[in-house]
C-alpha cells in the first residue's frame, strides 16, 4: 500500500503534538517581542537536498495564526542546491519565532529522508527492482516518513500491521506450517496481500505452493537469490531483506528480485541543515 499524499488529519495531529511539547503553556522568549511587531523570514538550506515537508510547515503556521503568509519557492520532491531559498514567511513576529523550530524540525527530518532515498534509488537506475521502506519509523511519524520515502523516489512496504500480512518465523511456528498460516490469512482477511518470510529454498517452495502474493528472502546470499528467482519463475513477487547496504544494493537488484527493503531509509536518517533568517518589518 503506497501513500500518494499525506492525510491532512494526520498532518494536523503531528503538528498539534509538536507544538504542544514545544510551547507548553507559552513561549516566554517570544513574549520579549512587542505584540504588534511584524516580521519577515527567509528559510534556506545549507546543503543540497530533496525537499519534503511542505504540508507540515504550512500546518504549523495555520495552527499558530492563519494570518501568517507562507510563500514557497520549491515543491516536495524537488532537488535543490545548497543556499536555495525554500520558503518565506510574513506575519506577526512572535508567531514566526514561535513556529520556527517546529516547522524546521519537520522539514529537515523529512527532507533528510527524501534525500537519502533519492541517493539510494539512483543506484538502481535501469533495473526493475524497487526499493522499499519498512515499519522502522519514529513513533507517531510513520505516515510522514513514508511520504518522505516516496518524495525521494522509493516505495512503501505495508503501512502497519493492518493492511497486509507478513508471516514470519514465529507466526509459522505458532500456526504449525507455512500452508496453515497462509490458509488462515486468506480466510480471515480475503483480499489482503499475503507475504511470507523464508530462510531456505525449501521454505520458498512451500510458500509458492500455498499461493502467497510475495516472499521475503531473509538474508539470502546472491547465489541464493538467483536460485530463488529461477525457482519462483514469476509465481510471486520476491523481496530481498537483511544485510543490505548502499554498497550491495545494485548487486542484489541484479539477481532479479522485485523488491529490496531497507529499514535504514527511515531509521538512520540525517536531518538536512536549514536556517531561518528573520528581519523585522516596519509597523
Amino acid at each position: 500500500m503506497a501513500i500518494a499524499a499525506p492525510d491532512p488529519l494526520v498532518v494536523a495531529e503531528n503538528v498539534r503534538a509538536a507544538l504542544a511539547e514545544d510551547i507548553g503553556d507559552g513561549d516566554i522568549t517570544a513574549a520579549l517581542v512587542a505584540a504588534d511587531t511584524r516580521g519577515h523570514a527567509r528559510i534556506i538550506t545549507r546543503e543540497a537536498a530533496v525537499v519534503c515537508g511542505r504540508p507540515w510547515v504550512d500546518e504549523v503556521f495555520r495552527q499558530l495564526d492563519p494570518a501568517v503568509t507562507v510563500r514557497w519557492h520549491c515543491s516536495d520532491g524537488e532537488q535543490v542546491d545548497a543556499g536555495a531559498l525554500l520558503y518565506e514567511l510574513e506575519g506577526p513576529a512572535r508567531v514566526l519565532l514561535t513556529g520556527e523550530r517546529a516547522a524546521l524540525n519537520f522539514l529537515q527530518l523529512l527532507s533528510g529522508i527524501a534525500t537519502r532515498c533519492a541517493r539510494h534509488a539512483a543506484l538502481l537506475d535501469g533495473l526493475h527492482t524497487r526499493l522499499l521502506d519498512t515499519r522502522k519509523t519514529l513513533p507517531g511519524l510513520r505516515i510522514a516518513q513514508k511520504y518522505a520515502v516516496r518524495c525521494g523516489g522509493c516505495h512503501n512496504h505495508r503501512i502497519g500491521l493492518y493492511d497486509a500480512f507478513l508471516v514470519k518465523e514465529n507466526h509459522i511456528a505458532a500456526c504449525g506450517s507455512i500452508g496453515a498460516a497462509v490458509a488462515t490469512a486468506r480466510r480471515l482477511s480475503p483480499g489482503k496481500p499475503v507475504e511470507v518470510e523464508v530462510e531456505t529454498l525449501a521454505q520458498l517452495g512451500e510458500a509458492l505452493d500455498a499461493g502467497v502474493d510475495s516472499v521475503l528472502l531473509d538474508n539470502f546470499d546472491l547465489g541464493g537469490m538467483r536460485a530463488a528467482v529461477a525457482l519462483t519463475a514469476g509465481r510471486a513477487k520476491l523481496e530481498a531483506s537483511g544485510g543490505v547496504s548502499q554498497d550491495t544494493l545494485r548487486a542484489i537488484a541484479e539477481t532479479g528480485v522485485d523488491y529490496i527493503s531497507m529499514g535504514s531509509l527511515t531509521k538512520d536518517c540525517k536531518a538536512i541543515d536549514l536556517s531561518m533568517r528573520f528581519t523585522q518589518q516596519p509597523g
